[in-house]
């Protein structure tokens, strides 16, 4: 139950961050969406792993870092912090967060995007958090919130930045309750997102055969 707890309260900051942000047109949101990510992951790495992403959670499950049984609770608990965020997102600002791709983006383009920075999300995670030759460092934390931040910038303005089912469709599902109208290609915050981590994964079994 406390590692329900922290993923929840992580995802909650992390979504919060970015819906505030985005809906305020704050200039350096990427910063403050990478730094929120990392303080979160110091806080409550030692708890839960510090994921705060389902498809971080299915990249760490794939590795073998996370039991079956507590893929699905992990998920549910990350949903449940992005829906409550999207909601104070709301009485914050006035608005949903509408996460979708830049205006006449192809759906390839964006999904390609959540795809690859999806990939170097979990690949930074499993390389730095989960292996035994960088037990207890101390910069994991950063490096999991500068890939988010790097991300950010780089396809932001193409995908959506979301790289993470619960930032892409937590405030999706608010946004439809609220009566709006979340992109049609919101099914690439899903998808992308799972097919990087899982590519991540399965790249990081295949280069550590046998651990």
């Amino acid at each position: 139950m406390k590692s329900y707890l922290t993923e929840a309260i992580g995802t909650f900051f992390l979504v919060f961050t970015v819906g505030l942000c985005v809906n305020q047109g704050v200039a350096m949101a990427p910063l403050a969406i990478g730094s929120a990510l990392m303080v979160m992951v110091y806080a409550g790495g030692s708890i839960s792993g510090g994921h705060y992403n389902p498809s971080v959670s299915f990249a760490a499950w794939i590795r073998g870092a996370l039991p079956t049984k507590e893929l699905v609770p992990y998920w549910v608990s990350q949903f449940a912090g992005a829906l409550v965020a999207g909601c104070l997102i709301y009485k914050f600002t006035g608005a949903a967060l509408h996460v979708a791709p830049g205006a006449n983006v192809t759906w390839m383009k964006a999904l390609t995007g959540e795809v690859i920075f999806s990939f170097a999300l979990s690949y930074v995670v499993l390389h730095t958090a989960t292996t035994k030759a960088t037990a207890g460092n101390s910069y994991f934390g950063l490096a999991i919130g500068f890939t988010v931040m790097i991300g950010a910038f780089a396809v932001g303005g193409i995908s959506g930045g979301a790289f993470n089912p619960a930032v892409g469709l937590g405030p999706a599902i608010i946004e439809l309750v609220l009566g709006g109208s979340p992109t049609s290609m919101a099914w690439i915050y899903a998808a992308g997102p799972l097919a990087g981590a899982a590519a991540a994964g399965y790249t990081y079994k295949f280069q550590h055969t046998g651990e």
